[in-house]
């Protein structure tokens, strides 16, 4: 079986709900206008009752007209569209009397009936509503009055009110369904411009947005949200895309130099020394070369992976001791002064292998931009319920309009002033995604020629 389409099921379902809730409304209008006929016949038989009543008395078992020639006179001259039709009865139902505008034809008498009792009956082929008043000699039923009008009118109007009804409903119906659909085609029109969109969008065309209904509704939102998911997929790949191209970049350079000093040294016969110069040149290059690939599988592995954290009560204190002890031998070079000043030990919940790299990456890079006999510091602090690290050097410092751009990938600060600072840029890259992925707060001050300070802040 098809389905129908979104739109036709918006109608269909709006359909049903007004198809039940017109047939309501349509029984209701039928029951009302039957029940306001009915009232109006009722109670102009029980006004004919009473005032008939007045214009009759009851002497020696049998009942007299009170000014019975002009009572006839005018039940004979009266002009009404729905007349009333008036006749005596004995006890046993025998015709005594009768109005003029009954002629040959005469009511029946249904001895079954309850007096008194509005009920509905014939009259030969035509249906009445009649009521059997009964006339008392003292306490003994001498007779009956029976006055009934005709409904033919009444049962006349409501078969056409029902047939009215009956054929309005399926056009009414039809029309609503019509309308609904062009509605709902109106209403879910960003729907067809959500498909369109997401069909020309390519990983080549990206810049392609859904247009923004007027209406600020539910779509309006499923649109925004698109655009914005959108938005944050092309700003994904452009980042992708320019990794993979300053990641070659970077990985080119060191391969080339390594080529191009190869090829100078195989020109001609060199001494033991000049070959010693430029294998140890290549040496040091390759190991930038692993550093560079070490590096950018680091940020690859760890791109968003907080399912595989291993969290750990550790000692900040012992963590800091450990690194400074690690990198002792570039620290000695330098002739560096490493101090950690702390009032007692700390401790925090991470994951120690990545938070080692994260100081371990910041020390190096302090260790790199300190100048010879220059002092580096560990502080932890708390304070409001968080305990703060910081990092801080007497180095050369960071420029301010740097400081946004110092953890994009491969950037390097003011690099061509510094040639002899070896780098990759992506340290302080690692920094940032790695204490995003642990929860921590980083940021960093700097001043040129004062020194930089890194603040890592954990929350208790």
């Amino acid at each position: 079986m098809q389905q129908l389409s979104f739109k036709n099921r918006i109608a269909s379902n709006y359909l049903i709900t007004t198809a039940l809730l017109i047939f309501v409304v349509f029984c209701v209008i039928y029951a009302i206008v039957r029940f306001s006929i009915n009232i109006k016949v009722n109670n102009d038989i029980k006004l004919e009752v009473t005032k008939h009543l007045r214009e009759i008395e009851v002497k020696e078992n049998c009942v007299l007209l009170i000014r019975e020639k002009q009572w006839k006179k005018i039940q004979f001259n009266k002009v009404d569209i729905s007349p009333a039709f008036i006749q005596f009865v004995d006890e046993l139902g025998a015709l005594v009397d009768k109005s003029p505008n009954l002629k040959q034809k005469q009511l029946s008498y249904y001895p079954e009936a309850i007096n008194n009792v509005l009920f509905d009956g014939k009259l030969e082929k035509t249906s009445v509503r009649q009521i059997q008043v009964p006339l008392y000699q003292d306490t003994k039923i001498i007779g009956f009055m029976i006055i009934a009008m005709s409904v033919e009118d009444s049962v006349m109007v409501l078969n056409n009110l029902f047939i009215i009804l009956v054929i309005a409903y399926p056009l009414i119906l039809l029309v609503l369904f019509l309308i609904a659909r062009f509605i709902a085609g109106r209403s879910i029109k960003p729907i067809s411009s959500i498909i369109h969109t997401s069909n020309i969008i390519t990983k080549d065309n990206l810049k392609s947005r859904i247009p923004l209904p007027i209406n600020k509704d539910e779509l309006h939102l499923l649109s925004m949200t698109i655009n914005n998911l959108l938005d944050r997929v092309e700003n994904a790949i452009e980042r992708e895309k320019q990794f993979t191209s300053d990641a070659s970049h970077e990985l080119r350079t060191p391969l080339a130099v390594i080529k191009g000093t190869l090829e100078v040294l195989i020109r001609k016969p060199r001494n033991q020394e000049e070959y010693k110069e430029k294998i140890d040149f290549c040496i040091s290059e390759v190991n930038r070369l692993n550093l560079l690939v070490d590096e950018l599988l680091l940020l690859a592995r760890f791109e968003n992976q907080r399912q595989s954290l291993k969290m750990e009560n550790i000692s900040l204190n012992a963590l800091f001791l450990d690194i400074i002890s690690r990198n002792a031998s570039i620290i000695n070079q330098k002739k560096i002064k490493c101090e950690v000043l702390s009032a007692k030990d700390f401790y925090v919940e991470t994951d120690a292998y990545l938070f080692s790299i994260v100081i371990n990456n910041i020390l190096t890079n302090a260790v790199k931009y300190s100048k010879v006999n220059g002092l580096i510091t560990f502080g932890i602090i708390e304070e409001n319920d968080n305990i703060i690290c910081t990092i801080a050097d007497n180095g050369i410092g960071i420029a301010s309009e740097d400081l946004q751009k110092i953890f994009n990938q491969f950037y390097r600060s003011k690099a061509n002033e510094h040639p002899e600072i070896k780098g990759t840029g992506l340290g302080l890259s690692i920094v940032k995604r790695l204490s995003s992925l642990l929860q921590i707060d980083l940021r960093i001050e700097s001043q040129e020629e004062v020194g930089t300070k890194v603040i890592l802040s954990f929350s208790k």
